[in-house]
């Protein structure tokens, strides 16, 4: 849609550019999935409940996020982790031990679902690709150190 603006009943609504797309495959866990529906669920009910109560102005806003959420939900790849993994991959939990003794545990999952306060980093960012097809025991380079590998699990 190429529109800059859509007149609809007697309000003028403003399309938004789209979210931009990474070039990555989509790699989902089950549970990024289900999140995923349930965004586009929540943004349906938005978006009626805007047209219901004439909101207008909120229109451009949920359906820009739409467009991205019913795009991501299109492309997404399942992908389910090993249930006993030997290397790093997508849906793998690692758990890096740095030389001072100090440790951090990460699982690898879509970019949708990252979030790094909670552990949880995408396969597509640094650390992520330097931790790609590691082994236990392997020294890897991440934040500016070295780490070892000294876990994996689902």
């Amino acid at each position: 849609m190429s529109r800059a603006f859509v007149r609809e009943t007697e309000a003028e609504v403003i399309e938004l550019p789209d979210r931009p797309i990474s070039p990555d495959p989509n790699f989902v866990t089950p549970s990024g999935l289900e999140k995923i529906d349930a965004r586009v669920h929540e943004l349906n009910a938005a978006r009626d409940a805007a047209v219901a109560t004439e909101a207008l102005e909120m229109l451009p806003g949920i359906d820009r996020e739409l467009r991205y959420w019913r795009q991501r939900r299109d492309s997404a790849r399942v992908v389910e982790p090993s249930a006993d993994p030997d290397v790093v991959r997508f849906g793998v939990s690692v758990q890096l031990r740095f030389h001072d003794g100090s440790g951090r545990d990460f699982r690898l999952v879509g970019e949708d679902e990252a979030d790094p306060t909670k552990g949880l980093l995408s396969w597509a960012c640094p650390v992520g690709k330097a931790l790609i097809g590691r082994h236990r025991g392997d020294v890897v380079q991440v934040f500016g150190r070295e780490a070892e590998i000294v876990n994996l699990r689902t």
